[in-house]
């Protein structure tokens, strides 16, 4: 085989599906890092870490929440089973599972925390990646205010953990539209189109489809905005008792998280749907200023069990979040001879170094060192720095 004929073949073993790509260094030590400070913070608000598996049978996967993701899901039949299993696309759906199940005798509220991979079988037009990785929490068995709050609060913190400031948070009623709906007796199909016009702020569209409901529906679309305004606004209207009660559980959860972070940028859009098919209550979404796309989402759902189960939690994309965080800083990479002694090696790691070892007798430890990316040489027990070739003595 020729040398050209080589090459094409590396080049298309190296080849990808689309959507999938490796992460090289130093990207992914950095996420990873990334990864472990968040899911630090979660666990230091006395949320338990779990590890669900990759794969799962349909059934499982697509019970309660998970049934929003079935057209994300890819398939493959068992070979010892012969079901048919998915892989799964979000892992919300398997906290609720271990909750309903392995888990179901633990003492309520259950406070669940997780990171993985999982895999979509599209992306979208913000993020055409289809392996994604999730770090998340899940509240369960709680239906008080109290859960809510903690878990936008939460959230925020963990962000705040890992670097990423200027946050704002859009929180948002997923069953407001479709109780409104079924207030004004409109039809399954009338009420998704209009949902879906409600969503790209349609106005003229809302008018058409809304029906007796259109007065109403456009002026809570035209209150999306910052929270004052918007509450201001929405309490103008005359809406129907349950409603009412929706808009006053949202302000409730607003004032304490006000409290809490009282330079949190908050808005409301009490129309949004998109994405929130599966929530029954409060939901909310984060994002940061010039960062396309979600940080993350969360919001109340029900687990479904022999008595269904009250939940609120929220899961942040990590593919985002890098997006978010300044790049990630160059260690302090020294090589260090081979003839050092695994003690003097060991002495070095402790004090925070990373040690690559030389596998044989360098003449130029310096030379050896740059070719190696390495930003020190250890050189008669001084760390040199490549750099200024000053020495660091140890």
């Amino acid at each position: 085989m020729s040398s050209e004929d080589i090459d094409a073949d590396l080049r298309r073993r190296a080849l990808l599906p689309a959507g999938l790509r490796d992460v090289l260094p130093p990207d992914a030590q950095h996420a990873a890092e990334a990864m472990e400070q968040l899911i630090g913070c979660l666990r230091g608000h006395g949320y338990q870490r779990i590890k669900p598996p990759l794969l799962e049978f349909e059934e499982s996967l697509f019970s309660g929440p998970g049934a929003a993701m079935s057209a994300q899901t890819f398939r493959v039949m068992d070979p010892v089973s012969q079901r048919m299993m998915g892989m799964r696309a979000d892992m919300t759906v398997q906290a609720a599972r271990l909750a309903s199940t392995r888990l179901s005798a633990e003492a309520r509220p259950l406070r669940l925390c997780y990171a993985g991979e999982v895999l979509r079988v599209s992306g979208d037009a913000l993020n055409p990646e289809r392996e994604l990785v999730q770090v998340g929490a899940e509240l369960i068995g709680s239906a008080q205010l109290a859960a809510e709050i903690e878990m936008i609060i939460l959230a925020v913190d963990a962000l705040l953990a890992i670097g990423i400031d200027d946050i704002s948070v859009d929180l948002s009623l997923p069953t407001l539209v479709p109780f409104l709906c079924n207030t004004f007796d409109l039809s399954v199909a009338a009420g998704s189109a209009l949902r879906d016009a409600l969503d790209h702020k349609d106005v003229a569209l809302v008018a058409e489809l809304a029906g007796p409901a259109s007065g109403i529906l456009t002026d809570l679309m035209l209150a999306t905005g910052t929270v004052e305004p918007s509450l201001a606004k929405i309490a103008s209207l005359d809406l129907p008792a349950p409603a009412r009660q929706m808009i006053s559980n949202l302000s409730a959860v607003i004032d304490q998280v006000r409290t809490a972070k009282p330079n949190l940028a908050l808005t409301i859009d009490p129309v949004e749907n998109r994405g929130f098919e599966y929530y029954s209550g409060i939901a909310f979404s984060l994002f940061r200023a010039g960062v396309r796309g979600e940080l993350g989402r969360g919001g109340r759902y029900m687990v479904n069990a022999a008595s269904p189960e009250p939940s609120m939690g929220f899961t942040l994309y990590m593919e985002t979040l890098l997006r978010a965080l300044p790049a990630p800083t160059a260690r302090r990479r020294m090589l260090i001879p081979a003839d050092l002694s695994y003690d003097a090696a060991v002495k070095w790691r402790k004090a925070g170094w990373t040690t690559v070892s030389c596998l044989g007798v360098v003449d130029d430890l310096q030379a050896e060192a740059r070719r190696l990316d390495c930003t020190h040489a250890l050189i008669d027990g001084t760390a040199i720095d490549l750099s200024e070739s000053m020495p660091d003595d140890f």
